[in-house]
């Protein structure tokens, strides 16, 4: 036996494993919700068999997965159209700030040079 510490993962391995537990864990609660919701809408239509309840139940729930997927992929795109947009915009205003305070520290220092110069002039 050994008395090398336990392995601890990295923060970002942790991190990733931790996202994609929420991940596994959202998706089953969904599927979970879309099971649910099947089965309220076939207890609604008591005239259906049992085979076509289960048949209208089995299509809902793909269907509604497919569509929550799709949904999810455009909220994906999107949230990364923001963000290259954030990240440009916020490039740009720090570009602006930098050439703000260039401006500014060059202006006082003008100012500093031109007072020091009539001070010495004023001091002969």
């Amino acid at each position: 036996m050994t008395d090398r510490p336990p392995r601890v993962p990295s923060p970002g391995a942790a991190s990733a494993v931790a996202a994609q537990a929420e991940g596994f864990l959202l998706a089953r609660e969904h599927r979970h919700d879309a099971h649910r919701d099947a089965q309220a809408l076939c207890s609604a239509l008591p005239w259906l068999t049992t085979a076509q309840a289960e048949d209208l139940a089995r299509h809902y729930v793909s269907h509604r997965i497919a569509l929550s997927h799709e949904m999810l992929g455009v909220t994906v795109r999107r949230a990364d159209e923001l963000r290259r947009e954030y990240e440009a915009r916020y490039r740009q205003l720090r570009r602006d700030l930098l050439r703000r305070h260039a401006a500014w520290a060059s202006g006082l220092l003008v100012c500093a040079a031109g007072v020091s110069g009539a001070l010495c002039t004023w001091a002969r």
